[in-house]
């Protein structure tokens, strides 16, 4: 199977400028393609995954990925699904957050000669005069196909940014760019990027006269039509010191039971024949399932050794509950103590497994929340200094397991 049959297969396509051109590029390893990565944390994260997925499976069909760190779009801020303007960062902000992505990618990306380069659209962005990118980009695009973008839909009825409305332009323009000084044939997004991407291959044409493509990747989505890599404290990072490779493993292996075969065809390497044996998997065996997703993806992020850790964690604390070697843990000090004690409240805030006191609240009162394996039994509950001091297993519900203690 050619890669993009390989690709359709997988569900990871969403749409195309032209998909004769494109699947005739990408199987014979003639796409120059860019994915861009706008540096709005310090971490790449699951909504980032699938991209370094896709761009990984296209180098090693012989595709040459150009990876761009929107240094200078960072600066403005994509508006697409969003209904709020981003928070604007610094530029000392803009650069640390780009440099962690560039670590990061090297684990995915193979990069050197003929293989993979990674760009800075601050390189060029910043040095644009604004007169003349009025006139010589500004006149190629028109202000009533731009509201009618679905990128922009969302913030119309709250109010669209200048800035924010300057982005498509920005993103058509670094198109162009790599089209020029790095013949850059291809752009692949997610597939909310569709609205940009398309302006980028129409200004190209528009000013060199030559096609350029652009596809989209299917966003990915539970069962229920939300975005998947997203927990009751945030995002779940590729970085292990914001979310742990055990935490990493637990949320691949809690994924619902009609997500899970969803999940390994669109973000592993295993083979498709492999999968497709999954089909039929039922009970027990969609449990099989779900631990092979979290290994693969685990061992994908943070290498073989990593997964097997979190993997033999997972077994022990849920057989026998006995091993927590590498069960995610919270340090505590004496100044977060008041008389030597802390609340579960305080607590559960404190090692991240509630947003704030009044979620912690509504925790405990459910009776979602354990302690060593006993249920907590009211909000009043507090925990000594030497209880702390022997560590304590926190549990939330059935699945998020955290420890405690004082240092």
């Amino acid at each position: 199977m050619k890669i993009y049959d390989e690709l359709v297969a997988r569900g990871l396509i969403a749409q195309v400028t032209d998909k004769e051109e494109i699947e005739e590029l990408i199987n014979n390893g003639g796409a120059r393609f860019y994915i861009g990565f706008d540096p709005t944390a310090d971490s790449l994260h699951v909504g980032h995954f699938m991209a370094l997925c896709l761009m990984k499976r296209l180098q090693m069909a012989g595709n040459t990925p150009i990876i761009l760190i929107g240094g200078g779009t960072g600066y403005v801020g994509d508006p697409s699904g969003r209904t709020d303007m981003r928070s604007m960062m610094t530029p000392e902000m803009i650069q640390h957050n780009c440099d962690c992505f560039k670590k990061q990618m090297e684990r995915f990306i193979e990069f050197g000669d003929d293989k993979a380069i990674m760009v800075n659209n601050a390189d060029w962005l910043l040095k644009l005069n604004y007169i003349d990118l009025l006139r010589e980009v500004g006149s190629h695009f028109s202000v009533n196909t731009m509201l009618r973008a679905e990128c922009y839909k969302q913030r119309m009825e709250k109010g669209l940014s200048f800035l924010e409305f300057n982005y498509m332009i920005m993103q058509a323009y670094d198109f162009y760019h790599l089209h020029k000084h790095y013949h850059c044939n291809m752009q692949f997004g997610g597939d909310d990027q569709w609205s940009n991407m398309l302006a980028g291959t129409e200004l190209i044409r528009r000013k060199d006269g030559e096609d350029a493509y652009a596809m989209t990747i299917t966003l990915l989505l539970n069962s229920e039509g939300n975005k998947m890599g997203k927990t009751a404290n945030g995002a779940v990072w590729l970085d292990p010191e914001k979310t742990s490779p055990f935490e990493f493993y637990q949320y691949w292996r809690n994924v619902a039971d009609q997500d899970v075969l969803h999940c390994i065809r669109m973000l592993t390497f295993l083979p498709l024949e492999e999968i497709d044996k999954m089909n039929h998997w039922e009970g027990q065996e969609l449990n099989q399932a779900k631990e092979i997703l979290a290994f693969e993806l685990t061992k994908l992020v943070h290498g073989e050794e990593e997964a097997s850790k979190a993997q033999s964690a997972s077994h022990a604390l849920f057989t026998m509950g006995t091993d927590d070697s590498n069960m995610p843990s919270t340090q505590l000090s004496e100044d977060q103590l008041t008389s030597g004690s802390i609340t579960i409240l305080d607590l559960l805030v404190a090692c991240k497994l509630a947003s704030s006191k009044s979620e912690a609240r509504r925790l405990v009162t459910q009776g979602g929340v354990f302690v060593n394996d006993e249920k907590v039994p009211s909000i009043e509950y507090t925990l000594t200094a030497s209880q702390l001091k022997d560590s304590v297993k926190l549990r939330k519900g059935k699945k998020v397991f955290h420890k405690a203690f004082l240092a």
